[in-house]
């Protein structure tokens, strides 16, 4: 596969979208939390689309399964992260069931794309 090959990826595409609206969401936290809770929630948005794309790069569909099952550890993260903040009211309602609708959209093509590995596995 080519370098560039895993930005046809849809769960790609879908956690780069993810993390730009975690972005920018993130602007509007408490300058208190510059170090903290919006550091921590920017780093589990990143690590998305950065773990598929590595995932895509390795060499087996086995190694690319470890980097998917982190992809997805790193979605289960940060839903706590969100539903944290909003509970704070660092985020208010709408926002925060905007980025869950799209983390659950995320979720379910990650596993989509786990399953298809996997029977790839099988089938190798």
């Amino acid at each position: 596969m080519s370098v560039s090959r895993f930005r046809e990826s849809k769960a790609w595409q879908l956690g780069m979208d993810l993390a730009e609206r975690v972005y920018l969401l993130t602007d509007s936290f408490p300058k208190s939390e510059t170090y903290g809770m919006t550091s921590q929630i920017r780093r589990s948005a990143v690590s998305i689309p950065s773990n598929l794309a590595e995932g895509h790069g390795r060499t087996s569909s086995k190694e690319f399964l470890q980097f998917i099952a982190i992809a997805y550890g790193s979605i289960c993260e940060l839903e706590t992260q969100i539903l944290l903040s909003h509970r704070l009211k660092y985020i208010e309602t709408h926002d925060s069931e905007l980025i869950l609708e799209l983390l659950i959209e995320t979720s379910k093509t990650i596993r989509g794309l786990q399953k298809a590995i996997r029977e790839r596995i099988t089938k190798e």
